[in-house]
């Protein structure tokens, strides 16, 4: 059992509860440092890594990262994400509004509403703690269907980004059942 307690951890974590009834929070850890998580985030190689198909990143406040999760789209046309730079802390916070929403996204006339903070911070030398935060969620039903759509891709995400440096740590591995007496 204490071999599974780091991964029980970062399990219950995944998916903890907001701070309030409006709030959407997904936390995880990625066994990477601090500035490579950062940069998964905020280069388009990162974004590219995280499940999107096109990306660009203008990493500067006022700038924005499109995304597009087709590569037979082109960024620009109606299926990009458009989030605008508010702030950022270099590999502590990034905070994002979406400026423009896709099509097909569930709730895209509440995605104006929203914003997103990302924080990081150092689990060790070699982990990273991420927190993704939405703001803005209300009690309408576009609000409340991108509330779910927003869970489900912030999860998906972080998976995603954390997948290839699974696991890493000894406590992390099985037990090797072939050397057990």
């Amino acid at each position: 059992m204490s071999r599974l307690l780091p991964l029980l951890l970062c399990l219950v974590l995944w998916n903890a509860p907001a701070s309030s009834a409006d709030d959407l929070m997904t936390e995880g850890f990625i066994n990477a440092p601090l500035l490579e998580v950062w940069q998964l985030f905020t280069s388009a190689d990162g974004l590219r890594r995280a499940g999107a198909a096109q990306a660009e990143v203008d990493l500067k406040v006022g700038g924005v990262i499109r995304s597009h999760p087709d590569l037979k789209g082109k960024l620009g046309d109606e299926g990009t994400t458009v989030q605008r730079i508010l702030a950022f802390d270099p590999q502590r916070m990034l905070a994002l509004r979406f400026e423009h929403a896709p099509m097909s996204l569930q709730g895209r006339d509440a995605a104006s509403d929203i914003w997103t903070v990302i924080y990081f911070a150092a689990a060790g030398d070699a982990m990273t703690h991420i927190r993704i935060v939405g703001l803005g969620f209300d009690d309408t039903a576009a609000s409340q269907a991108l509330r779910k759509h927003l869970d489900a891709t912030h999860r998906s995400m972080l998976t995603q980004l954390a997948k290839p440096y699974w696991p890493t740590c000894a406590l992390c591995k099985a037990p090797d059942t072939e050397s057990a007496p």
